[in-house]
């Protein structure tokens, strides 16, 4: 049997664990007999035999069954790597900006879960510095590799007739049983902050700045008030990067100080820094810098909460749609274009099993009745930011057997992926002789053919 284990899967579990340099004390005591090794290489990049046994173990957990498992774990690595080579020599490039927008999402998330910034760093054993240029470096092979599955796959569709083929070929027995499902919309308003917070910002760090050129510490004043939470403990230093690597009105004031210059105040998507220079290598520099980022005041809440009510009125006489109003007023990139509705990460369909919602969501949307949308609720986005919401329970499905007439959405997302694995899967066949490949004797009767 072959399996695909998608990159964006791996990257989920690289991110958590194996690129963060964190695993739980027994993954660790069962991998301190391992000596790390190199399994493959493709084209400049290489795979190593702690990336494949985690890649087993993860599988292993999940169900996975297969005499060849190494086998065909090796093969969806192997097709990851061919995949960045491709888009090496293809130059596809993902934009930075997408890059630092999931980073600074995926960290304030992290800090969430475990609580703290200082508790992030104890768990991993790195600092935060270490942290996000590890994580910096995952997301960009997963966002590449996804790219490059993107263009192979293209706008690739799946008709009616090959949705029931996909179907018909499940055997009734493997049927999936859903348990509770519901779809959950979304509009989110981010409270906006006003000229005098962003005065109030700017000031603190001009008075900052002309301490640290009166002779004050940079990174002492960076531990004390930095609001970055992955520089701050770190007395702001960032470490190195290259260009296009930051966001670009840092990246410009940063390029034109000179070591141990400290920049006049800027301001960027995060809020005000100021930045001293640190050290410039051939095409990469090195920086630290303070950021302070302005208070959102109750007044701001009130007015969006205002502006929130009018547009569920208006959803309620029916004035605009939900999705339209989603569109049109909503401040969260990942649902407004779909309607408003929320996925789970990775999922293409709008159904969630009611056990995975998010417990914010979960005790909103249990007393509601389906078709009705909430007051504005207080709600705060992955990146940081005071926002408002209202929520809307489009549907509710109760536990039932997988079928054509209540799930057609999550069949045809899965025949869709099955067809999308199957160009990709072709690609790499037509492609693995492009990019040089190197087996380790242990693996060479692992076959790359599909």
């Amino acid at each position: 049997m072959k399996i695909r284990i998608s990159f964006a899967s791996f990257l989920k579990c690289l991110v958590l664990l194996c690129a963060l340099g964190a695993s739980s004390k027994r993954a660790e005591a069962q991998q301190a007999t391992l000596i790390d090794n190199i399994v493959a290489k493709v084209g400049g990049h290489i795979i190593l035999r702690s990336e494949l046994e985690f890649q087993h173990a993860n599988a292993t957990s999940q169900g996975y069954k297969s005499p060849n498992l190494r086998c065909d774990i090796l093969r969806s690595l192997v097709q990851n790597k061919l995949l960045l080579a491709r888009a090496e020599v293809d130059s596809v490039i993902v934009e930075e900006g997408t890059i630092n927008a999931e980073l600074e999402g995926r960290l304030n998330q992290f800090i969430a879960q475990i609580g703290s910034q200082e508790r992030l760093e104890e768990y991993y054993n790195k600092s935060m510095s270490e942290i996000r240029n590890d994580l910096r470096r995952s997301l960009r092979e997963q966002l590449t590799v996804q790219k490059m599955e993107r263009e192979i796959a293209g706008q690739m569709k799946v008709t009616p007739k090959e949705v029931q083929q996909y179907f018909n070929r499940i055997p009734k027995d493997s049927l999936p049983y859903f348990s509770t499902e519901v779809e959950v919309g979304q509009i989110v308003k981010i409270a906006q902050i006003g000229t005098a917070q962003k005065q109030a910002a700017r000031e603190q760090l001009e008075g900052i700045r002309k301490r640290i050129l009166a002779g004050e510490d940079f990174a002492t004043l960076a531990r004390q008030y930095s609001q970055d939470p992955g520089s701050g403990a770190e007395g702001g230093v960032l470490g190195f990067f290259k260009k296009r690597e930051l966001v670009p009105e840092y990246e410009a004031a940063a390029l034109k100080l000179q070591p141990g210059e400290t920049s006049p105040v800027i301001e960027s998507m995060f809020g005000y820094h100021i930045i001293q220079l640190l050290e410039r290598r051939g095409e990469e520099f090195n920086t630290r810098h303070i950021l302070i980022k302005p208070a959102t005041a109750q007044v701001d809440m009130e007015q969006t909460a205002h502006l929130l009510d009018s547009i569920r009125n208006l959803i309620q006489t029916d004035s605009i749609s939900f999705a339209k109003a989603a569109k049109d007023f909503s401040d969260d990139m990942a649902s407004k274009g779909n309607g408003g509705m929320i996925t789970l990460p990775n999922s293409p369909t709008t159904y969630i099993p009611i056990d995975k919602l998010d417990p914010s969501i979960f005790f909103v949307i249990d007393t509601m009745k389906v078709g009705s949308i909430s007051a504005p609720l207080p709600y705060r986005t992955e990146d940081g930011k005071e926002a408002l919401r209202i929520m809307y329970l489009k549907s509710k499905t109760p536990p039932h057997q997988a079928n054509m007439r209540d799930d057609y959405q999550k069949i045809a997302a899965a025949a869709l992926s099955d067809k999308r694995n199957k160009a990709i899967n072709e690609w790499f066949d037509k492609n693995k002789d492009t990019v040089f490949i190197d087996i380790v004797p242990e693996f060479s009767t692992c076959s790359l053919d599909d």
